[in-house]
């Protein structure tokens, strides 16, 4: 009888702590805060890595390896130079941020070698730019393997010279 009861009395805790929701607290509490990024020195030619962007782009794409910044927000910033087969160079500061699946270019470089800051420096999620292949194969291919960021400068500019990072699978 006392076992009877002593099993009963514990389906009844199991039961009421079942009823119970679970709340996932982590980093759910927190807002998150983009730190002001601060503009890179203007990329120099002996510092571009080359990286593929994919069948279905006609222009080489490169990254600025001096450039590669890891913020404490949780946001990988670099410097991106496309450039045609014509001759044609187009200079940007970007941002990723692999957890939400986003972009945001800050400045774009002017002939003159300086920076011009965004007109609309807004988020917007990867899949959504059509127009650039190249910042979703850096995002899935080379900065962001499994949606996860890249810890350091380093592992960044290994992955980009290796031409895929080690933990993607293809």
């Amino acid at each position: 009888m006392k076992l009877r009861l002593v099993f009963l009395s514990l389906v009844s805790l199991v039961s009421c702590s079942s009823n119970e929701k679970f709340v996932d607290t982590f980093d759910n509490s927190k807002n998150w805060v983009e730190i002001q990024a601060q503009l890179p020195n203007y990329p120099e030619t002996e510092n571009l890595l080359e990286f593929d962007a994919g069948p279905a782009n006609d222009m080489r794409h490169y990254v600025d390896a001096q450039s590669i910044a890891i913020g404490e927000d949780s946001v990988i910033r670099f410097t991106l130079v496309s450039k045609s087969s014509e001759g044609a160079e187009n200079i940007s500061f970007e941002g990723i941020r692999c957890r939400t699946r986003e972009r945001k270019r800050y400045a774009v470089g002017r002939l003159n070698k300086t920076w011009a800051h965004s007109r609309q420096p807004e988020w917007q999620l990867l899949n959504n730019v059509g127009q650039n292949h190249a910042l979703r194969e850096l995002a899935k291919f080379y900065f962001c393997p499994q949606d996860i960021m890249v810890g350091s400068q380093q592992e960044a500019i290994q992955a980009l010279k290796a031409g895929i990072h080690p933990r993607v699978v293809r």
